[in-house]
């Protein structure tokens, strides 16, 4: 299948340059849409610029359903459509900066052999949030995850992205080369220290010298990244083909995008700076930022307007209550936990933040926002509590989100609408939201989201009164109480 032809609308900008210049210098895991529309882009307008067309990106998966998004771009010769939208119109293009995708296998040796490559320079990674095996009781890495141990115990078959990095890195040392550097892409607060700690403890497992080798040759920097980009479906695909692009996989996202990097790298880098990203020392105050106000400002609308029944993010937003409940806990939770940054104060960061979730035109669904709680609630809203707890700081918006969270989790909507499953750990939350309904403290109980929090008396008694009132009341009355003080 071609992806550029004859019916090809002359709307669609194509790559600058030629791809036959293009090598080989990245290794990315995980070919979702984020990376696709993110550091892919970057890339894609740098060598647009004429510069450095030796870092093209190799994709790479772990997971056998990867193999779906492989054989796909593979078809379209890595070619993929990346589709801005704003509600001034769509700007579409084709993104050419990836050239190759390995083979998926379960023990992961084509990856590694892609690692091993000399011309491998970095081994970048959009696992999610919830693939760098933490333990949220600590915060720290689980090396006696099943999945670790395993690992652990069998080097040389790795089945995770952190067992293929270690099996490469350590035939990069034993042949005497120069590591590659390791870049997380994934919204995680400190994701190079976590993604560090993740791969030095998988090493520690078979070979602790190897592990301290890494520690001491091996870079790991931290970045922030945001772009809000969908998930790709139906709707996704008719507009490609509005365009003439007969693209499985198409990406939409929003117009704004940002990349904050920390300059760390063991052979190299890209000329990024060239293209807008943003290279500083102080990358947690632009990460905290962007964790507290954005990732945490998806969680407060997201609950709320599904439970009010709102479907899209802006609908959420242009819903006055849940419009007002947002700005609320921001303006009075949030905001005074956040620093300014050389490009935002706290506060003008929070209106760019309200006028991206009130974009049209991108249709990101509150389904997406309020998948995988688990996993996002202890990142993105858990460190907010703890931290205004603390200072003895306010906390009575936050403690009405995780509420929020757990009536959803319960499974149904106000009118007995079913909700379809919509986090990995479903039927034990589900199981437990409802217990909570006459019992709330067992669901704070859940040190892997809360850690101690259960333990705080304000805390717990907040959540309580608040799941209660959802319950007895509805989420229209429980948000108006609190909007209205």
């Amino acid at each position: 299948m071609t992806l550029i032809n004859d019916k090809t609308d002359a709307r669609v900008a194509l790559p600058a340059y030629d791809r036959k210049t293009l090598s080989h210098g990245i290794v990315h895991v995980g070919l979702g849409n984020f990376h696709r529309a993110h550091q892919a882009v970057y890339l894609d307008d740098l060598f647009a610029r004429g510069l450095d067309h030796d870092w093209a990106i190799t994709g790479a998966g772990v997971r056998a359903p990867d193999a779906r998004m492989r054989a796909a771009l593979l078809a379209q010769d890595c070619l993929s459509t990346v589709i801005e939208l704003s509600a001034e119109g769509q700007s579409p293009r084709v993104v050419g900066a990836m050239i190759d995708y390995v083979d998926i296998a379960e023990t992961n040796g084509p990856l590694i052999a892609r690692m091993i490559d000399a011309a491998t320079r970095i081994v970048s990674l959009t696992v999610t949030e919830g693939g760098y095996f933490v333990d949220p009781a600590t915060e720290t890495f689980d090396p006696t995850h099943p999945d670790i141990v395993a690992d652990g115990a069998a080097p040389d078959a790795p089945r995770t992205v952190f067992g293929a990095i270690v099996a490469a890195l350590a035939a990069r040392r034993g042949a005497g080369q120069t590591p590659f550097t390791v870049m997380s892409c994934d919204n995680i607060p400190g994701n190079g220290d976590v993604t560090r700690d993740a791969v030095i403890g998988t090493a520690r497992l078979s070979d602790p010298a190897l592990a301290d080798w890494i520690a001491a040759n091996v870079a790991f920097p931290n970045s922030m990244v945001d772009r809000i980009t969908p998930a790709t479906g139906d709707r996704e695909r008719a507009l490609a083909a509005s365009f003439g692009l007969s693209d499985p996989v198409p990406v939409t996202c929003e117009p704004f995008r940002q990349w904050v990097l920390q300059d760390s790298f063991t052979q190299g880098r890209p000329r990024l700076e060239e293209v807008g990203v943003t290279f500083t020392d102080n990358v947690h105050a632009y990460e905290r930022m962007k964790i507290r106000i954005l990732n945490g400002g998806h969680a407060i609308i997201a609950y709320a307007g599904a439970l009010m029944g709102c479907d899209l993010a802006d609908e959420a937003m242009s819903h006055p209550l849940v419009h007002a409940y947002f700005r609320k806990v921001e303006e009075t939770e949030v905001l005074p936990q956040v620093h300014p940054v050389p490009e935002f104060t706290p506060e003008a960061y929070l209106e760019l933040i309200d006028q991206r979730f009130s974009n049209p035109a991108v249709k990101d669904t509150l389904r997406r926002l309020c998948f995988d709680g688990s996993n996002r609630q202890p990142k993105f809203i858990v460190p907010a509590i703890a931290d205004a707890l603390k200072s003895d700081a306010p906390v009575d918006g936050l403690a009405l989100e995780s509420a929020l969270w757990c009536r959803y989790c319960a499974g149904h909507f106000e009118d007995g609408t079913e909700i379809e499953p919509n986090d990995p750990d479903w039927d034990r939350l589900k199981n437990l939201a409802t217990v909570a309904r006459t019992r709330p403290q067992i669901w704070l109980e859940q040190p892997s989201v809360y850690g101690d929090l259960a333990s705080n008396v304000r805390f717990a008694a907040l959540f309580a009164r608040w799941l209660t009132r959802l319950w007895e009341d509805g989420a229209q009355v429980t948000l108006d109480a609190y909007v209205k003080g």
